[in-house]
């Protein structure tokens, strides 16, 4: 067990520690493995009862958080930096809850030892009670206690690389990218939902007769759930039984674009916003013939649907002319 202010062997080497708690510790321990001014990691218990507990014990609610202490240089990378890392792989709204992983011992924390990192801590976490506009759920509070996890424990993902973890493998090879992009990309999953974010993002397809617009008919205008742009109206939605909402046409001939795409051993023709690029799914040459003989089969994840009576309200008043009693009025 370590205990706050034991011994002094850090402070001599010019070296400091920092213990997070961001959920399952083994995604944390390799997350922040990668970057360079990381001395080393340690997967633990922190800030529970003053007793040593088994993995058990911890998962049945003994009150400690699953933690990593983070020994690191602070002239190589300095701890406003590690909490901005931190930041980009925690849900800091959640409460004892980080991906699918549920219990106190999930709960998000940063435990310091030394009063000199507090200003930058909090400093940190002003920043991203702004960036979420809500107030964070992060503990922060000196380190009460600290005891290490069991050998099979410790580099986890090192062991076992296919094994499970809450944190996307791909932000365990991010040392070398933009931070600002990476938080704008983190600030997107969180503004529209990480199903979303991957269908728009990444590509991705839901899982068919799950979208909330597959079997769906309102009257109303589909936009970009990224950007807002109009593409769909409901005068041009019909019912495929493919699973997923399908369109005769776009709004208009350049509210999308379309590409080839072979993935997945298939040739098919993706569709994509025309403004913000976000995936949406793919065109077929299966439709009804009464209606122009092509399916825009899209993902209910990427779109946003907005009501005909909210239109007005919405900023879309323009777009009224695209539906049928107002073309008759016309």
């Amino acid at each position: 067990m370590l205990r706050p202010g034991a011994g002094t062997p850090e402070k001599e080497r010019g070296m400091k520690s920092i213990y997070l708690a961001g959920g399952c510790f083994w995604g944390v321990q390799k997350f922040f493995d990668q970057f360079d001014g990381v001395i080393s990691t340690e997967t633990g218990y922190a800030n529970g009862p003053d007793k040593a507990p088994g993995y058990l014990e911890v998962c049945g609610g003994s009150g400690h958080a699953e933690a990593v202490r983070v020994d690191y240089d602070e002239n190589k990378i300095p701890l406003s930096q590690l909490l901005s890392y931190f930041f980009l792989v925690i849900d800091p709204l959640a409460v004892n809850r980080q991906g699918n992983d549920v219990g106190v011992q999930y709960r998000t924390g940063i435990y310091y030892t030394d009063k000199d990192q507090l200003p930058a801590i909090e400093a940190v976490c002003q920043e991203e009670t702004a960036r979420v506009g809500r107030p964070l759920v992060v503990e922060v509070m000196p380190l009460k206690n600290f005891f290490t996890a069991e050998e099979y424990h410790q580099k986890y993902l090192d062991k076992n690389p296919t094994g499970y973890c809450h944190i996307p493998y791909q932000y365990f090879s991010i040392a070398e990218k933009d931070l600002g992009k990476l938080r704008e990309n983190e600030d997107l999953r969180r503004r529209i939902g990480s199903l979303a974010y991957d269908v728009t993002q990444n590509a991705a397809t839901e899982i068919p007769f799950t979208g909330q617009y597959d079997y769906f008919f309102e009257k109303g205008l589909y936009v970009d759930v990224v950007s807002g742009e109009p593409l769909f109206s409901s005068e041009d939605k019909f019912d495929s039984g493919c699973g997923w909402p399908a369109f005769a046409k776009p709004l208009t001939n350049t509210a999308v674009k379309e590409s080839i795409d072979i993935s997945h051993g298939m040739v098919r023709t993706e569709v994509r916003s025309a403004e913000a690029n976000s995936h949406l799914g793919h065109a077929f040459n299966d439709g009804p013939a009464e209606l122009g003989g092509v399916r825009y089969c899209i993902n209910s994840a990427a779109l946003r649907f907005i009501p005909y009576a909210d239109l007005e309200k919405e900023g879309y008043g323009e777009y009224k002319a695209y539906f049928t009693d107002d073309k008759k009025a016309k």
